[in-house]
């Protein structure tokens, strides 16, 4: 049975800081998963993404999925944008959704049940936030309050949407509960995932309390 589970500013962590100028908050460490579309990646790519990944899993559950761009070898890139959403959406259906009623945990919905929750909770247990170029600004204050949000409102899971070259299809639009951008310049796939990464982390020093963020 799953159990929701909390992180307060004494964890150990020999990533952290001194304290920091905000105060650490009480918030259920929701899982976090990042699923981006791209061609495989550099040693070096790599390896920065593994250092944050594994700062990050100081907080909370973390995953790093990666798409292969283009599965079906499309020639249409419409064609390609909706393979590369069909892939990203099997990573978000799940058969581990659970609501948390205060110390309950309705765990491991029945199969019987999927089509009944499909449109309620696959939307409202697993958040998803879309990174777009069309997104909303958001500053590294409004990523930290949208992870605590999301896991102290219940969310089973976060993910987080980094699409290929053509962006995201309809699919992903219409499924996404947030659509962010983290800059106003168009950022490759792989410098987007990386400073993804770091707000990641930088929102959970923020959540805590921790001299990381100025």
């Amino acid at each position: 049975m799953a159990t929701a589970v909390y992180l307060n500013s004494a964890s150990s962590n020999p990533f952290q800081a001194t304290k920091g100028k905000y105060a650490a908050q009480s918030v259920r460490a929701v899982p976090i998963r990042v699923l981006s579309v791209g061609k495989k990646r550099s040693r070096e790519l790599q390896l920065m993404v593994d250092e944050y990944a594994e700062k990050i899993k100081y907080y909370c559950s973390f995953e790093d999925v990666q798409i292969r761009p283009n599965p079906r070898n499309a020639r249409d890139q419409r064609a390609q944008v909706d393979d590369e959403d069909a892939a990203m959406m099997n990573h978000i259906r799940s058969d581990d959704w659970y609501v948390d009623i205060g110390a309950n945990v309705i765990d491991g919905i029945a199969n019987g049940f999927h089509e009944l929750i499909d449109d309620i909770g696959n939307r409202n247990l697993i958040q998803v936030v879309m990174l777009d170029e069309r997104g909303q600004d958001i500053r590294s204050e409004e990523m930290a309050e949208l992870i605590g949000n999301a896991g102290n409102m219940g969310a089973s899971r976060l993910s987080f949407c980094i699409g290929g070259p053509y962006g995201h299809g309809r699919k992903m639009r219409e499924r996404a509960n947030k659509s962010i951008k983290l800059s106003s310049l168009v950022l490759n796939h792989q410098i987007a995932l990386l400073v993804l990464m770091e707000q990641l982390y930088r929102s959970w020093t923020i959540l805590k309390g921790q001299n990381y963020h100025h």
